[in-house]
């Protein structure tokens, strides 16, 4: 192979010249890239997506990087170009995001689709098992912003991507959104919480159950003194319930603060009532803005015990008890864990947002504030 060299205001341009395999490689992609344009608009995104995994694949397969170096990607986006006038996307680094794109989920779903062009989830030729076919949709479902997002933020971790990309499909996520949990380790929190829900729930719905769980809980979007309480922190939470709800995770509904349950000639509160119909159960919230005690888990298991009692109903599944503690001692809490029958879950929260602890007093009231301009007005027509 021979490459053509020129200097192009002091750069070196590689263009490649004589590698017939190369030429006939873009002729082919030219082909499958106006093959593609020209399906149903209704699967733009899995088209396009399939043109880039297969760009990708093709790159990794051919070896073309390693052969021609860092400039590969340079001379490929300008013959790109050449051949695909007016197309967007053919940058160097999108074609360098294409190629890690491939590299990435190939180990996952293997040689589907072997080609973009090819790729037919009823050919019998080419059917992938159902667990990797439903995979395969969920990558091809998510637009390629949101894919470039993901492969910045997961290197080369696969699960990791795949979760977000999962979590991007079944809440349907702007990018933003996406941009957002990706930076709040959603998935090293998730599911973490100490429970004791395979010991006192059916093992699909205790896997349910654990999966709507994290530790800790993310709590950045409150603004609050470092001396607060647990009254505090409820009327953060009640008052910012819809970005609550989102960091708990799709299928909870807010059913309420401190509902009144009557439990014989007595009164009881519990901080805060859920619902999740993902897996159609109750949820009671405690927070405690201290350090977890066992005694904690006590008046949790009450309120749980009252709504299966007051509440459930023959279609609702246990009442599952959530208790979220400023910090907790994982040893004692599992222990803690062990007398109790009701499915209860330990997790802890943090927020990054506190206001210093005298802040608030140093900061001047809106009489004070209005006083000195007042004051600051009077003086400027003084000295006129």
């Amino acid at each position: 192979m021979t490459y053509k060299q020129t200097m192009i205001h002091g750069k070196e341009n590689i263009t490649l010249k004589e590698d017939e395999d190369y030429l006939n490689w873009l002729i082919e992609l030219k082909q499958r890239f106006l093959s593609q344009r020209l399906k149903a608009s209704s699967a733009v995104n899995a088209n396009l997506l399939e043109f880039y995994w297969s760009v990708g694949r093709d790159i990794e397969v051919r070896q073309y990087a390693n052969t021609y170096g860092s400039g590969f990607f340079d001379g490929l986006s300008r013959d790109m170009k050449r051949i695909l006038p007016g197309v967007q996307g053919l940058s160097p680094i999108n074609l360098r995001y294409m190629n890690r794109f491939y590299r990435l989920y190939s180990p996952i779903i293997g040689n589907v689709p072997q080609l973009a062009e090819d790729f037919n989830p009823t050919s019998k030729a080419n059917v992938p098992q159902p667990a990797e076919d439903l995979l395969l949709r969920e990558i091809m479902s998510i637009p390629w912003d949101h894919h470039r997002r993901i492969i910045d933020k997961c290197g080369n971790d696969v699960q990791k991507a795949l979760f977000f990309v999962k979590k991007t499909h079944e809440n349907n996520w702007s990018r933003n959104v996406l941009v957002n949990w990706l930076s709040t380790e959603l998935y090293e929190r998730e599911g973490q919480a100490i429970t004791n829900f395979s010991s006192t729930l059916p093992e699909i719905q205790g896997d349910l159950a654990q999966q709507i769980t994290k530790d800790p809980y993310l709590f950045d979007f409150l603004s609050m003194r470092e001396d607060y309480d647990e009254r505090d922190l409820e009327d953060a939470l009640v008052s910012n319930v819809t970005k609550f709800l989102l960091e708990l995770g799709k299928g909870f509904s807010y059913m309420g603060r401190h509902l009144r349950i009557v439990v014989g000639n007595q009164e009881f509160f519990p901080d805060l009532l859920f619902y999740n119909t993902h897996i159609h159960a109750y949820v009671v919230i405690e927070l405690k803005a201290q350090t977890f005690k066992p005694e904690f888990l006590g008046q949790l298991s009450f309120y749980v015990s009252a709504v299966n009692n007051q509440m459930k109903t023959d279609a609702d599944n246990p009442t599952i008890g959530l208790l979220i503690c400023k910090d907790k001692d994982s040893v004692v809490a599992k222990y803690a864990l062990d007398p109790y029958k009701e499915p209860l879950g330990i997790a802890e929260y943090q927020f990054s947002k506190l206001y210093p602890k005298d802040l608030e007093s140093s900061l001047p009231s809106i009489e004070e504030i209005e006083s000195e301009l007042k004051h600051s007005a009077s003086d400027a027509k003084k000295k006129q």
